[in-house]
């Protein structure tokens, strides 16, 4: 879904799905956030706002939970999110050269978003297969023992 297309209807409806499937209590808090953020793409202040007066939490602290979790994010991201592994296990086996392709590749810096909307490009402490170092994933596809010259390959298939 684009940021284009987003309007307080379908936000109001993503909340009300989520907290119908997992229950409006605190306890199911992260799979409610997670359930909209797929949903729309992030997490949009009236998201905040709606989760915030449903299970009754102060939206500060959706707010904290929220930008605290990588899979999660309060900004509009693009259509492919790809989270790279900057852990020390994949630094020593080629990480950073595999990270200077990413960068060449897409022209973005950790954070972006392509003008396109095409990418996104997240790092993360840790993605938890150490030993298929370097590691990244696009949207749900895992990629490890990746190499500087794979990159432009695998980020060909997603279109």
């Amino acid at each position: 879904m684009t940021v284009a297309t987003l309007d307080g209807q379908v936000v109001l409806e993503a909340v009300k799905r989520a907290v119908e499937e997992h229950g409006a209590t605190i306890d199911e808090l992260i799979p409610i956030l997670t359930d909209v953020n797929r949903a729309l793409g992030y997490l949009p202040a009236q998201a905040l706002d709606e989760i915030s007066q449903r299970l009754r939490v102060p939206k500060s602290q959706l707010f904290s939970v929220s930008s605290f979790y990588r899979m999660l994010s309060t900004k509009p991201r693009g259509r492919h999110v790809i989270q790279f592994c900057e852990s020390a296990p994949c630094h020593v086996v080629g990480g950073r050269k595999v990270w200077q392709s990413l960068l060449d590749n897409l022209d973005l810096e950790p954070g972006e978003t392509s003008p396109d909307g095409k990418w996104t490009l997240v790092t993360t402490s840790c993605l938890g297969v150490c030993g298929v170092g370097p590691v990244m994933i696009v949207d749900d596809d895992i990629y490890g023992n990746i190499l500087p010259e794979q990159v432009a390959e695998i980020l060909a298939r997603y279109s």
